[in-house]
């Protein structure tokens, strides 16, 4: 009943640390704008007070790599002495859409400037720790292809070359993959991408088929890195590791554009979603993102634990639900106050204030899962 074999809680903390170029230029950097990179400690001990024992946290390629080859590790190293010191497991993201600015991302070095980058990270990481180490390669292949490949909303902001952007990031994530396990043999790997459904409207059947070669489109990162689409890549089983699946209440929509909200006809189940992705995969799978804003924070991680533990009953081997972003951050595009996390902005005395609500809910989930786990075993 939820009980996680990999990680040390079955809710984790996700720390927002997208590194990329907006459409305008300016880079982004939210590690910094939250404050996380200098408050890792204090971030993790309360991690730790809210029962949360995991984190998904982020290493800064531009940051990192000051030039070809010489890397500064002044950034992450407090990361990681913070975790080894208060006993946290980290997914560390080696690439969240951000990479340094002499990279051109459409050339073969890209590739290997990263496979490079990530086996050195692996080195420092086996150094500094002797925890199975866990990464994420490239986040969201299929988000960062598309927006940042077809609709120009991020780097490298070019339009029509959705595809071409997809075949050189999964490229990328084997060779880090391939990297780091040359670097340190235990490391695993969890790949992140979102999960949507896609329904046509009612009144436009036709579309279904559409709609559903839409939805089908989801799986591709995972079935290239998997050698199942287009081998040629490089791709093969032994690569695919954890599939970590990203679910917001906005993953599901009409052909064509609109929500489709719960309680809609088409919308479809979380739990179903999930198992389709076990049927396809047979991997283990983690809810590697999920959220929401303002006072919806607390029904939906109620929604959201409910369609797991639903899902877990069927047979899905669900690893864990990662709160994201567990800090409130300032929006990409506006910079405006979101009020996502569990925790807020630092206050004048330097304490991030706590979304009461959320932190009850959670406690709520966690009994919840504690007391079915507790039922398992005396009917065992």
């Amino acid at each position: 009943m939820l009980t996680p074999t990999l990680f040390r809680s079955p809710f984790l903390g996700g720390f927002e640390c997208s590194t990329h170029r907006r459409h305008d230029g300016r880079r982004l950097d939210l590690l910094a704008a939250t404050g996380h990179d200098r408050r890792a400690a204090e971030d993790y001990r309360c991690m730790l007070h809210h029962g949360i024992r995991t984190v998904r946290d982020g290493v800064r390629w531009h940051r990192i790599e000051t030039a070809p080859g010489r890397y500064d590790w002044s950034s992450v190293l407090p990361m990681l002495r913070a975790a080894r010191e208060l006993d946290v497991q980290v997914i560390w993201d080696l690439c969240h859409y951000g990479f340094p600015d002499d990279i051109d991302v459409w050339r073969p070095q890209f590739v290997d400037r990263f496979a490079r980058f990530a086996a050195a990270v692996a080195r420092l990481v086996r150094e500094e720790t002797d925890e199975v180490p866990f990464y994420c390669p490239v986040n969201e292949i299929a988000y960062w292809s598309w927006a940042g490949g077809d609709m120009a909303m991020m780097n490298p902001n070019a339009q029509g070359r959705g595809w071409e952007l997809k075949h050189q990031l999964v490229r990328a994530a084997i060779a880090g993959i391939e990297a780091v396990r040359d670097a340190d043999p235990r490391a695993r790997f969890v790949h992140v991408d979102p999960v949507i459904h896609v329904a046509a409207r009612p009144e436009r059947p036709e579309d279904t088929g559409e709609a559903a070669a839409y939805t089908r489109a989801q799986y591709q990162s995972w079935d290239m890195t998997a050698g199942e689409l287009w081998p040629g890549l490089g791709g093969r089983p032994e690569l695919l590791d954890v599939i970590g699946v990203n679910y917001y209440s906005d993953n599901q929509w009409y052909l064509g554009g609109g929500t489709i909200e719960r309680g809609d006809p088409p919308y479809k189940p979380f739990r179903a979603i999930l198992a389709d992705v076990w049927e396809r995969f047979r991997r283990p799978i983690l809810v590697a993102e999920t959220g929401a804003e303002g006072d919806a924070r607390s029904p939906w991680l109620e929604y959201v634990t409910g369609e797991v533990l639903a899902a877990v009953e069927a047979g899905v081997p669900v690893e864990g639900i990662c709160l994201y972003p567990v800090l409130d951050y300032p929006g990409w595009a506006n910079e405006r106050h979101c009020p996502v996390g569990l925790l807020g902005y630092c206050g004048e005395d330097g304490q991030r204030p706590v979304h009461r609500p959320l932190a009850e809910a959670l406690r709520r989930q966690q009994r919840r899962i504690d007391a079915r786990r507790l039922q398992t075993v005396r009917v065992a």
